[in-house]
C-alpha cells in the first residue's frame, strides 16, 4: 500500500469519527447545495432534515400536526413558525440524530433559529448549530443555471458553458433535440437570488455574530468543496 493510499484511509477515518452535531447547509441556487448535502450525509451516517418533507409526511400520514397543517393550507395560508418548529421538535427525537443532522431549509428565519438554538440550548447534551455556506461567483451561478440543458428522452443534463454536447443543441445519446427549463432564464434567476439573499441574511448574520459561521469556495470540484466544509465544521466545533 502506498504512503498517498494510507495517509488519505488515515484522513477517511478523521473525517468519519467527527461528530458534526446540527448543520445548517446554505447556499444559492445553482450552488450544488444538494450535491454536497448528499456526500456529507453519506460520509457522516446523519440524516438530512427538510421541512418540505417533515410537512409532506405529517400531511401524509395524518398526523395531529399535519391535519393542522394541511387545514392552513387549504385555507391558502403559510404554516406559521410555531408548527413547523413542533414539526422539527418531533423529527430531532428521533435515535438517528444524535450524532447530528443536516438541516435543509430550516431556520429559514431568525425566529426559527432563535427557538432550535434555545431547545439546542436546553438540553445539554446536544451541540449548537454551525452554519456553512458555499459561496460561488452570482456570474458563475448564472452560467450554471441559465445554461443547463436537458435531453427530454434519457434526462441528460448538459451545459452549453461547461458541459456541452459533441453536437450543439442535441444530445449525445438520443440526438434528440435539447430543451431549456423554463425557470432556467436570467430574470427568473436573479428573482430567485434577490429572494434567497434577503431571507439568508439575518440568519448569516446571526450564526455570524455568534461566531458559528463559515464560508467554503463552492467553485472547486465535489470532493474538494466537501473537504472544505468538513475543515469548516471542524474549526467551528473547536470554537463553539
Amino acid at each position: 500500500m502506498s504512503l498517498t493510499a494510507t495517509a488519505t484511509e488515515s484522513d477517511r477515518e478523521t473525517e468519519l469519527k467527527t461528530v458534526p452535531g446540527p448543520i445548517l447547509l446554505l447556499g444559492a441556487p445553482g450552488s450544488g447545495k444538494g450535491t454536497q448535502a448528499k456526500e456529507l450525509v453519506k460520509l457522516w451516517g446523519i440524516p438530512q432534515i427538510s421541512t418540505g418533507d417533515l410537512l409532506r409526511s405529517n400531511v401524509s400520514q395524518g398526523t395531529e400536526l399535519g391535519k393542522t397543517a394541511k387545514e392552513i393550507m387549504q385555507r391558502g395560508e403559510l404554516v406559521p413558525d410555531t408548527l413547523v418548529n413542533e414539526m422539527v421538535a418531533v423529527r430531532l427525537k428521533q435515535p438517528d440524530t444524535a450524532a447530528g443532522y443536516m438541516l435543509d431549509g430550516f431556520p429559514r428565519t431568525l425566529p426559527q433559529a432563535a427557538w432550535l438554538d434555545g431547545r439546542l440550548a436546553s438540553q445539554p447534551q446536544c451541540l449548537p448549530v454551525v452554519a456553512v455556506s458555499i459561496h460561488v461567483d452570482y456570474n458563475q451561478l448564472l452560467r450554471r443555471i441559465t445554461g443547463r440543458r436537458n435531453c427530454p428522452v434519457c434526462q441528460t443534463i448538459y451545459n452549453i458553458y461547461s458541459k456541452p454536447p459533441k453536437v450543439s443543441g442535441f444530445c449525445d445519446v438520443e440526438g434528440a433535440a435539447l430543451v431549456q427549463r423554463a425557470d432556467d432564464t436570467e430574470q427568473v434567476f436573479a428573482e430567485r437570488m434577490r429572494a434567497y439573499e434577503a431571507q439568508t441574511a439575518p440568519v448569516v448574520e446571526h450564526y455570524r455574530a455568534s461566531g458559528r459561521f463559515a464560508e467554503v469556495d463552492g467553485d472547486r470540484p465535489i470532493a474538494e468543496i466537501a473537504a472544505g466544509i468538513v475543515s469548516a465544521v471542524e474549526r467551528l466545533r473547536k470554537q463553539a
